[in-house]
């Protein structure tokens, strides 16, 4: 599958809010290759025009976020440990043991192990400013020779065949969004569409805002990874979505109310096409929609998205067959006649 082998590619790379460079480089190459012309923003977002057999009445803008959770060097201590935040939503509790790289060097997140730990401290959790990032470094000094304030640790995870059709890696969140506009940028449009992959959506969907400002959409898709707690025993109404439950769509979430006519139009598609599609289980969680919808005078917006188990961790799974039918519903949408 041409977007698997895409999103495999994708999650090798890094880039965190504000450090997107060796994504936008990777989409920037595909979009050369494919003869495209693009424009990028001054917040480091990628635009691009995609003709296709007619202009509709209705501007049509989809986009995915090029950015991942990770986290940011803040101080090296007198031992030559690492001090750090998180950039964006990290759950502190799936931190410790974790294997890092920083500036291609290998790191661990270390802890007060559980041996040394009073019982009052096993039964909470562990601070973030108690946990520190080990890259081999002796001293404050010979850490400062490898590493600077500012740097940027990710998650060093492998991307991993997991079971029947499923996949395990870091970034998942939003790369499956990146490789699908990637592989709708290759195919023949009935309708014009403009493509952006945006940044810094894990720190408030800052490339978005912007980027909604200068397309000037009056539709726009939004494609994403959501959150699917399908496998933690949880009552129905609170797993949200399920993996291999199809391209997940719903009336809202905290940030965005999703226009109904696209919502209703969605669910047509997916019943003429025999499109894979589930309805978000709850209000939750946010994305790029949030600034999109509420730009300029206002754009009908819809998410269209791929339902990811262990969101913002260092090991996402997805299902190829759900980032197949959020491809499909959004070629759908796109050719879609006003």
């Amino acid at each position: 599958m041409v977007v698997l082998n895409t999103l495999k590619q994708l999650c090798a790379l890094d880039g965190a809010s504000g450090s997107e460079e060796q994504v936008r480089y990777f989409v920037t190459d595909r979009l050369s290759e494919m003869g495209l012309s693009y424009q990028v923003d001054a917040l480091g977002s990628v635009i691009v025009e995609k003709k296709g057999a007619r202009t509709p009445a209705q501007k049509r803008m989809v986009c995915a976020h090029m950015d991942e959770v990770a986290l940011i060097v803040t101080d090296v201590d007198g031992e030559g440990y690492l001090r750090f935040d998180c950039v964006g939503g990290i759950d502190e509790k799936v931190l410790p043991g974790k294997a890092v790289r920083v500036n291609g060097l290998a790191g661990v997140i270390g802890a007060v192990p559980i041996h040394l730990q009073k019982a009052e401290e096993r039964e909470g959790e562990i601070p973030l400013r108690q946990l520190r990032i080990d890259i081999g470094a002796a001293s404050r000094e010979e850490a400062a020779q490898r590493v600077q304030l500012g740097d940027i640790a990710y998650f060093d995870t492998p991307f991993t065949p997991l079971g029947e059709g499923r996949i395990a890696a870091k970034a998942i969140d939003d790369r499956a969004g990146v490789a699908i506009l990637l592989a709708l940028l290759k195919q023949p449009l009935q309708n014009d569409c403009t493509f952006v992959f945006t940044t810094q959506e894990e720190v408030g969907c800052r490339g978005a805002q912007a980027a909604a400002y200068t397309v000037a959409p009056d539709v726009a898709l939004v494609l994403e990874a959501t959150t699917a707690a399908d496998n933690l025993g949880l009552p129905e109404g609170q797993r949200v979505c399920a993996l291999g439950g199809g391209a997940v769509v719903g009336p809202m979430d905290r940030g965005t109310i999703y226009d109904r006519e696209l919502l209703q139009l969605a669910r047509r598609i997916a019943e003429e096409r025999a499109i894979p599609i589930q309805q978000k289980q709850g209000v939750f969680g946010g994305n790029d929609a949030g600034q999109i919808h509420r730009s300029r005078g206002g754009v009908k917006t819809l998410a269209l998205s791929v339902p990811c188990r262990n969101l913002h961790t260092a090991s996402c799974v997805a299902s190829a067959a759900d980032i197949h039918a959020v491809y499909e519903l959004a070629k759908g949408l796109i050719d879609a006649v006003d």
